[in-house]
């Protein structure tokens, strides 16, 4: 029996508008996730712990919500002082 791990170890392709794909990808750069972008490609991204998925899941709202959903969000956390609702 294989021992349970947190490693997702996979490689994904990430539908972004290619408007947001520089700035997608320059984030995760940034938080150390390693990523691809080639020209005329989608984004590839390599999920390996769930840490990173979580992130990942972060950026790409910063970039698909809509600025009202984005204020709606952090007024609810910042009035609960739940930072996971």
């Amino acid at each position: 029996m294989k021992p349970f791990s947190s490693e997702v170890e996979e490689k994904s392709v990430v539908e972004v508008d290619w408007a947001d794909r520089w700035q997608v990808y320059q984030r995760l750069q940034e938080l150390e996730i390693p990523c691809w972008c080639e020209a005329n490609q989608p984004l590839k991204v390599e999920l390996v712990t769930p840490m990173t998925v979580v992130q990942l899941w972060s950026v790409m709202r910063q970039f698909t919500s809509s600025r009202r959903d984005l204020i709606y969000s952090l007024e609810i956390n910042w009035q609960s002082g739940d930072p996971y609702s």
